[in-house]
């Protein structure tokens, strides 16, 4: 679920006391870093102020010992690997103009905010995004210290000199943590803390639009979960200015909120300010929840049950991904474009939409690959050639020999994990049949039985 979660991975040794003397040398030196972003990452790479004890703690982080001949070798490697990636400002792809294309569409994707949120900017520019995701803060943790106003600055600055529009194209992403539906009020409170900080940053930033999974019922009553969603949104609008928090549908299944249009559309109704209140859909998400946009007709089916339950009005982004599992699977598995049960015609249906010109469409696809060392790395150029992609169907011919050659090939590159994916649903929907029909049989019996015993009462 949602945009792509990076994974990182770092080991360090233990420096008690016993060990000081080891510390400085040969121990500091086998101090693993498995992705080239963590230092930053561990350091508040979202441009947060810090306070002493903070400083204190990266300081101690970043006293390494010098590095031997064959660490060295790795860091050259890593440097190549950055360049490659485009770490080192070198454009993946040329951006470009909207007014080029034949609708206008603002595609991109969930880029990384390390090193302080005016990164991203950069960070967007080097894929040729015209419309951007982040974090504004890390998702993984409850305490951030704010947000430094020299960063907000920089930020506004770069956004304005580099043509993007904050209000518009760029769509933060919220917390994983948060889950505005929780019932116990501690959890709730810290929960809620932590959204409305969000909200806040958006406005220093001139940010409008602030995307968010609306929660989990925690095996209570939904419609319940809804209507707490809605009054703690309420209370969020009061305390901020003009952000406009987005509600992201949900693949469905179990205790989560949102995997129904029903469900955005109660919490909607709860909202006061109706102009703060929207909805980002997910392809994948609506797919594994059972509604389909593969075709011109199914799209447009799903689209029109949208705009009866919810209304479009509400639809203001969009988080474009295929989907690794298929229709109705409940299963919330990111694929890259037209190599998942989607396929490239339900995005073709989606970028030539003139209902959604100006929309931010933001892919949040996987990118991690292996190099040549086996190691899992980020490539951002995946992003970069599906934001191309997606740009080449504004306008295409579906009926092309072109368009076919392009479908056919990426349906190809994801044969193996499709099929793997759909023997899992089938096994799984096996096992559930049989524990139906054992669970049914039980049910005959003892009804057979009191039946029975009814009868020798008489």
């Amino acid at each position: 679920m949602c945009p792509t979660t990076r994974k990182r991975v770092v080991t360090r040794q233990d420096n008690k006391a016993t060990n000081k003397s080891t510390a400085k040398g040969a121990t500091a030196s086998k101090r693993k870093v498995e992705d080239s972003e963590e230092e930053e990452y561990e350091s508040d790479e979202y441009g947060n102020g810090s306070s002493e004890e903070e400083d204190n703690k990266t300081t101690k982080r970043r006293k390494v010992a010098a590095k031997p001949a064959a660490t060295a070798t790795k860091t050259k490697a890593k440097r190549a690997l950055k360049k490659k990636n485009g770490e080192d400002n070198t454009p993946l792809a040329a951006r470009t103009a909207v007014t080029s294309l034949k609708k206008a569409m603002y595609i991109g994707a969930h880029v990384s905010a390390a090193g302080g949120v005016q990164n991203s900017i950069q960070n967007a520019l080097h894929i040729g995004a015209n419309a951007f995701a982040l974090f504004l803060k890390s998702q993984r943790k409850w305490n951030n210290p704010p947000l430094a106003a020299d960063v907000a600055k920089q930020y506004r600055q770069l956004a304005s000199s580099n043509s993007y529009d904050s209000t518009l194209h760029v769509l933060p992403h919220g917390s994983y943590l948060v889950n505005l539906a929780q019932t116990d009020a501690d959890k709730a409170a810290q929960a809620y803390t932590s959204f409305v900080d969000d909200l806040k940053r958006c406005d220093e930033l001139g940010i409008r639009l602030y995307n968010f999974h609306p929660g989990n019922c925690l095996g209570g009553d939904k419609a319940e979960a809804c209507a707490r969603i809605a009054e703690r949104l309420n209370k969020a609008h009061a305390e901020t200015k003009q952000v406009v928090t987005v509600l992201e549908n949900m693949a469905g299944g179990g205790n989560v909120v949102g995997g129904r249009f029903e469900e955005l559309r109660d919490i909607i109704e709860g909202v006061k300010d109706k102009k703060r209140v929207a909805v980002c859909l997910d392809t994948c998400h609506a797919f594994a929840a059972g509604y389909d946009l593969r075709t011109p007709e199914a799209y447009k089916k799903t689209m029109e049950e949208f705009d009866e339950v919810v209304g479009l009005k509400y639809l203001k982004a969009f988080h474009i991904n295929d989907s690794k599992a298929p229709l109705g699977s409940n299963r919330d598995l990111h694929a890259n474009i037209g190599t998942g049960f989607l396929g490239l015609g339900a995005f073709h249906n989606l970028v030539n939409d003139e209902t959604f010109a100006g929309t931010p469409m933001i892919l949040e696809t996987p990118i991690e690959r292996k190099g040549p060392d086996g190691k899992t790395f980020e490539d951002k150029q995946v992003w970069a050639d599906e934001i191309k992609l997606l740009e080449w169907l504004v306008g295409a011919d579906r009926e092309s020999e072109e368009f076919k050659e392009k479908e056919a090939k990426l349906w190809k590159q994801g044969e193996g994990e499709r099929a793997k994916l759909q023997d899992q649903v089938d096994r799984k929907a096996a096992k559930d049949a049989k524990k139906g029909v054992k669970k049914g049989k039980g049910r005959g019996r003892k009804k057979v039985k009191e039946e029975t015993d009814d009868d020798e009462s008489e």
